[in-house]
């Protein structure tokens, strides 16, 4: 954060108190690591003192306002007031108006011609701008929903009438697909019609179009995807239009119209190793879990946290010329060569493809998902008479597969002597390789990591070990993360843990006999990875909750 001052603003910060010398001395040791980040923003991000506390400082000294730019403080939509150019090349981020004024956060209250520039464009919409400062971080942050948010190919696209709807539609699906996209959601609102993307599990805001469009795009839509134009109720259909592509679509009548959302599946896709998938472990480790007979594994996670690709990889990766595998999927996603691959329709069901594939002499059957206790009976007795059964379920981790299964009807009896191993497991965000930063953990996370590995028997030393901040480059659309990996917990149901199911034994017994035969939590999983550099203790944090 550059600024204007008559005395170093480590000394105007010592004098009231907000940090200590000390403190300043580590900024300026980090500052000789990073001389392109300013004093304010190297102690916010050191955690010496509390930031609110310091950024007001900061704002005094300067003789302005100071304010910690948290979400919740962001009321407006940033678009509606400057364009997302406008916002990042200035560096601006308005967010309140109160009385025909706008409140407007920049990391650097120097440069008066990105301020004039920015307050001479709110007055033309007759708005007095009233400035702010806050920490680089978080402008940036603020600024990282803006990338994509308005892709001007689409936008103009959809607001251009000399392009036709077949175009725009056509833009729509490609975009995405050039972005990673796994869904796209097209979304009527009450004066307009948002498309956002989901990349790497995050939603982004794609583009706005006029409203005047939506009956055409929903027309488009249901055309290429085989849906009844007349009919406005919740419907499913496919686009088969895009060589590389099986897309999915499903629509959902609102209050606005009708909502649409697009399952982007590569026909072809690789299937990606376990080990490529972020599972911990060996060879030998991947085998004693999975390489079994009459027995029952289950992959637990929630809905979009990669369950089916994890499945997928441990077909592949017991797949032999001399092992007969058949799946029941809903549908395919991926095609491997040598499998024996059923996709359930409207007249096929889990538990009757089941039946029929048991008749089949199948060693390996790929369940997709067990969703009552019909189906969950099914692929018990295919255990039972010698099968090996991979499957899903839906529940919190792999301990609760027990409870789950309990509650879908399954004896104790039956869940003791045919489950084999549960695996948990979800999804975060790696960091992006090109434009990570280096740095070492601050006091908070030393303390984080160190409690809950402590908790659960794991010693770690951090003092030589280095974690990264998520920056933000052209490569990751200004994420900070580039693509996702997995976390995992595994349950091996050892002969100890198999009495107590069959005892009835709450799932608090059987944690704690299963953390005394090496189970461990998707936190220590997680935590590992972050000190490989995979990820970051924020994105971890986001996705299970530690602290």
């Amino acid at each position: 954060m550059e600024m204007r001052r008559k005395q170093p603003i480590g000394v105007e910060l010592v004098k009231r108190e907000i940090v200590t010398e000390g403190d300043i001395e580590k900024a300026l040791d980090y500052q000789r690591k990073n001389p392109n980040m300013k004093l304010g923003d190297i102690l916010y991000e050191l955690e010496v003192c509390d930031p609110n506390k310091l950024i007001e400082a900061i704002g005094e000294i300067l003789g302005t306002k100071g304010i910690l730019l948290t979400s919740n403080i962001i009321t407006i939509n940033i678009n509606d007031y400057i364009s997302a150019d406008i916002a990042k090349k200035n560096q601006a981020v308005p967010f309140d108006i109160v009385n025909g004024k706008i409140k407007v956060c920049f990391p650097n209250t120097v440069n008066t011609q990105q301020m004039n520039e920015v307050r001479l464009l709110l007055l033309n919409k007759g708005l007095v701008m009233e400035p702010y400062i806050t920490f680089e971080q978080q402008i940036k942050k603020a600024l990282k929903s803006l990338d994509g948010e308005v892709t001007s190919d689409i936008t103009m696209a959809g607001n251009n009438d000399s392009v036709s709807i077949t175009e725009l539609v056509d833009s729509i699906i490609k975009t995405g697909m050039e972005r990673r996209a796994s869904d796209i959601h097209i979304e009527p609102q009450e004066n307009e019609l948002r498309i956002r993307y989901r990349i790497d599990g995050e939603l982004y805001t794609a583009a706005i179009i006029k409203k005047e469009k939506q009956a055409q795009v929903i027309g488009r839509l249901k055309a290429i995807s085989n849906m009844h134009q007349e009919k406005q109720e919740s419907q499913d259909g496919r686009i088969l239009l895009y060589d590389d592509y099986n897309i999915r679509v499903s629509s959902q009548p609102n209050v606005y119209g009708e909502k649409f959302v697009l399952r982007l599946l590569k026909k072809n896709a690789d299937v990606r190793s376990i080990f490529e998938l972020g599972y911990p472990g060996d060879d030998q480790s991947v085998r004693k879990s999975f390489n079994k007979r009459n027995s029952i594994t289950i992959i637990a996670a929630p809905t979009g946290e990669g369950k089916t690709t994890t499945l997928y990889s441990l077909v592949d990766y017991l797949n032999r010329p001399e092992i007969n595998i058949t799946t029941i999927e809903d549908p395919v996603e991926i095609r491997i060569p040598g499998l024996n691959q059923i996709e359930i329709g409207p007249k096929a069901t889990f538990s009757g493809s089941l039946r029929t594939v048991l008749r089949q002499d199948p060693d390996i059957i790929l369940l997709g998902e067990i969703r009552d206790l019909e189906t969950a009976e099914i692929a018990v007795q295919a255990g039972q008479t010698g099968h090996y059964v991979l499957s899903t379920i839906h529940t919190i981790d792999s301990i609760e597969v027990i409870n789950r299964l309990r509650k879908m009807g399954v004896s104790d009896y039956d869940i003791g002597s045919i489950l084999a191993t549960s695996v948990s497991q979800r999804l975060v965000r790696r960091i992006c390789p090109k434009c990570k930063r280096e740095r070492e953990f601050n006091e908070t996370e030393k303390e984080v990591i160190t409690k809950i590995m402590n908790k659960y028997g794991e010693n770690v030393e951090l003092e030589n070990l280095k974690t990264y901040d998520a920056v933000g480059c052209d490569y990751c659309n200004n994420t900070g993360y580039y693509g996702r990996i997995g976390i995992f917990e595994i349950l091996n149901i050892t002969d100890n843990i198999k009495e107590l199911i069959v005892q009835s034994a709450s799932s608090i017994e059987i944690r704690k006999k299963a953390l005394e035969e090496g189970y461990r939590p998707l936190a220590i999983d997680g935590i590992n990875k972050v000190l490989k550099g995979m990820t970051t203790l924020e994105e971890l944090n986001n996705k299970i909750l530690m602290y």
